[in-house]
């Protein structure tokens, strides 16, 4: 019998069915290349709406856990090749090295209960609340990303009433807070973008992009910020500075 979920708990059914998911495929119980039951067959499953079911599915892909592939299925992704390294700045600071305009639009600004996954990844306990920032990123008015941040409210109890709108994150931090990022580990994958993103980011359903993942560091070691990222695949590449090594 697959894991229940639980409707009385403070997280949400979608990132409870994530969790299951996501550990199906750790364990290995899923394997690489495995096919997932239709998103009907899901939801009879664990008894909850197509809707649910489609926002994990794309919170899966967009981290490259899960992969779609029109007219086939879902499957399991495989483990990935990762190629490094790149600057650790912020999206306006980038945007203005190209000579283009950085703006926001906030989609989402709220304090939530840590669920398994990002108590993980920030070493948390689970359930610790975080402050979550969902923008739509644009460059000289055109929409280019979906991003996504979880930071300990611990560490910047304040940032729920400031406005990402105009302002930004990591200057906030540093300037009001004192949080300093140091170093940051980011994962590239490639994905299908989802409906409901791609409406976001003014694309067809399925359009090809990119799906990037970054633990961002404090100078002692800590986490501080778990940031997830959908880029539009047709005005954003990664592009890596490659120096030959002798005798190699």
């Amino acid at each position: 019998m697959p894991a229940a979920l639980d409707r009385n708990l403070y997280v949400p059914l979608y990132h409870q069915l994530k969790e299951i998911l996501l550990n199906d495929i750790r364990s290995g119980k899923l394997k690489p290349d495995d096919r997932l039951p239709s998103e009907d067959q899901v939801a009879a499953v664990y008894g909850v709406s197509i809707i649910t079911v489609r926002r994990t599915l794309t919170d899966l892909a967009a981290a490259g856990y899960i992969r779609r592939e029109r007219g086939r299925g879902t499957f399991i992704s495989h483990p990935t090749v990762e190629q490094g390294p790149r600057e650790l700045t912020s999206f306006a600071h980038e945007m203005s090295k190209r000579g283009l305009r950085s703006t926001s639009q906030v989609l989402e600004q709220s304090v939530v209960h840590s669920d398994a996954h990002i108590a993980q990844q920030l070493k948390l306990a689970e359930g610790e609340e975080v402050f979550v920032l969902r923008r739509l990123r644009l460059a000289d008015g055109e929409p280019l990303g979906i991003q996504t941040a979880y930071i300990p409210l611990a560490l910047a109890p304040g940032l729920v009433t400031e406005d990402f709108a105009s302002a930004s994150l990591y200057e906030t931090l540093q300037k009001k807070f004192g949080v300093c990022p140091s170093h940051a580990r980011e994962v590239h994958s490639a994905i299908s973008i989802g409906a409901e993103d791609a409406k976001l980011l003014g694309l067809p359903p399925d359009s090809v992009g990119f799906a990037a993942r970054r633990l961002t560091y404090l100078s002692d070691g800590r986490p501080f910020e778990f940031v997830t990222s959908i880029m539009r695949g047709d005005r954003y590449e990664i592009v890596l500075d490659l120096v030959c090594q002798p005798n190699r």
